[in-house]
């Protein structure tokens, strides 16, 4: 799409522009569709941009027609990624309230998100997350939980899906969590020394190494609801959550932490005889478990970091859809980080199937 052209179609506009330094924004985010009511946020990577999830945006918009609106999270690209989750996660809760407040009539919300913008995503529904107002504060029933989780809401609106796509979840500090270090132990340790370098205030996140005034690393408290940061309330309220993930040739963010998963857990896959989703290897909805039945399962696996099972632990108590992704057999294989994307509509075109599964499975 060409500078400044815009395509009106169904539940959006797409449309692209330049603005401060020259940088590409992308976004589906005006409609002339009065039944539009389902509000989704496509946030991107590290050092990305909104035009990272144009192919994404076009899509869904084209194929729900009348359904979505679709905005591609602008407040966080390029350097600004380097910034740290929790900053990100800020940006992110204002610039979707004030997209709220541009669109009256909004009533759902969902999330869509790649990589780092996975964590920055959490991160902002912990502070926009909204609990019901109870009548009568006493009624602590088992119902009355049940009815209380219903009228949660992101912003004031009804949260419904929360999609991840090659996030690390389980952070980026195990062993072969990045796959380029090889799961050479020296490697990953040199890494952990000289990541705040290279990515900032975000590296030492993703490497658990930040500790603001004394506290535990962010990601850890991001497994349950820290003061007035509703994380895990608000991932839990969602009524779909999903973690798309690579099994093989993402040299960015491994397989066990994208799908929130331990060794002895990732699946045995297969080629997949799919003609209409050629590279979806495997699927499977795990329920949410409790610690006791977390306890038992790790004492099969000695590899786990004692930081990395509690990230886990934590995110298991709510449900998942996880679905396996494998481009083994593509010629962009070792971009398969982007290609799962499809980040460039050019390159990655390989990854549309992938889009194409998501929008399927999209509750609106």
């Amino acid at each position: 799409m060409d500078e400044g052209e815009v395509e009106k179609n169904g539940g959006g506009v797409c449309s692209s522009e330049t603005v401060n330094g020259g940088e590409d924004v992308f976004s589906c985010d005006e409609s002339d569709a009065s039944s539009v009511d389902h509000l989704v946020i496509m946030v991107h990577g590290i050092l990305g941009s909104a035009t990272d999830w144009k192919f994404g945006a076009e899509q869904f918009v084209r194929r729900l027609p009348d359904k979505v609106f679709v905005h591609c999270s602008e407040r966080n690209m390029a350097k600004l990624t380097l910034d740290g989750v929790d900053v990100m996660g800020e940006r992110l809760s204002e610039e979707v309230l004030e997209v709220i407040k541009r669109k009256p009539g909004l009533k759902k919300i969902s999330f869509v998100s790649h990589s780092v913008g996975g964590l920055v995503a959490r991160y902002a529904i912990g502070r926009l997350y909204r609990p019901p107002r109870m009548e009568n504060i006493e009624d602590l029933s088992a119902n009355a939980c049940i009815e209380r989780l219903k009228g949660c809401t992101i912003a004031g609106l009804e949260p419904i899906n929360f999609i991840t796509v090659a996030t690390p979840h389980l952070a980026s500090r195990g062993n072969k969590q990045v796959p380029f270090l090889f799961g050479l132990t020296a490697l990953e340790k040199a890494a952990f020394h000289v990541i705040h370098w290279i990515f900032k205030r975000t590296g030492r996140h993703l490497f658990l190494c930040d500790n603001d005034e004394g506290r535990p690393p962010l990601l850890k408290r991001m497994v349950e609801d820290d003061g007035e940061l509703h994380f895990m309330s608000a991932l839990r309220s969602f009524k779909r959550r999903v973690a798309y993930s690579n099994v093989g040739y993402d040299h960015i963010v491994g397989w066990r932490t994208s799908s929130i998963r331990r060794n002895n857990e990732l699946p045995k896959w297969e080629e997949s005889l799919n003609e209409k989703y050629p590279h979806i290897v495997y699927e499977e909805h795990c329920k949410a478990y409790d610690g006791e039945q977390g306890e038992s399962v790790v004492k099969e696996d000695d590899s786990l970091d004692k930081v990395e099972e509690e990230l886990l632990t934590g995110l298991s108590k709510v449900s998942w859809d996880k679905v396996d992704v494998s481009f083994h057999m593509s010629r962009r294989k070792f971009a398969a980080h982007s290609v799962i994307q499809v980040k460039d509509p050019n390159m990655d075109a390989e990854g549309a199937d992938v889009i194409q599964h998501m929008i399927d499975n999209f509750i609106v």
